[in-house]
């Protein structure tokens, strides 16, 4: 008799659990969309003898972006690229710094075409009021001649942090 009551507890044990654990739901992905502007600080390309217009390099940049709520961030910002004839791929390395100290890195890969660029990112990690950060990052960006040290675009940041 007592190891049935036992086994009764324990399925109403399980059932409540299971209602309670189930009904908790992650939070909800928050975004940041932003417009940028970005400038050249210090660039350097080597022609790769395997073909004419094959260029690797690398670049830092400066950046700052400005947020829908008007906040606003400055970004350090290095660029990995692998260019035929001013079209190829590039990596690169962002770190957003807001005004709070706070800061989101994001890691990147993308396709630039003359003066259009598009890329993909992860969240790598969050400093501040972003610590614990997850999520993605997607922008576009459209570079001026003559030689696009100039350019401007905008994107998103679309995460979520842990619960407190």
């Amino acid at each position: 008799m007592a190891t049935r009551k036992s086994m009764w507890i324990l399925l109403g044990i399980l059932v409540i659990s299971g209602w309670v654990l189930g009904s908790a739901s992650p939070a909800p992905a928050e975004t940041m969309k932003y417009k940028f502007y970005t400038w050249v600080i210090k660039e350097d390309m080597v022609q790769i003898p395997d073909e004419e217009g094959h260029r690797v390099g690398y670049a830092k940049r400066g950046s700052f972006y400005v947020f829908e709520n008007g906040e606003v961030a400055t970004i350090d910002h290095v660029v990995l690229r692998d260019f035929y004839k001013d079209k190829g791929t590039f990596s690169q390395y962002v770190t957003i710094k807001f005004e709070d100290g706070s800061t989101i890195t994001i890691k990147s890969r993308g396709t630039s075409g003359g003066p259009d660029a598009k890329w993909e990112s992860e969240i790598l990690k969050g400093t501040g009021r972003f610590q614990g950060i997850k999520g993605t990052h997607s922008a576009k960006a459209k570079y001026l001649p003559p030689d696009g040290a100039l350019g401007y675009g905008e994107g998103i940041i679309t995460y979520t942090l842990p619960g407190k």
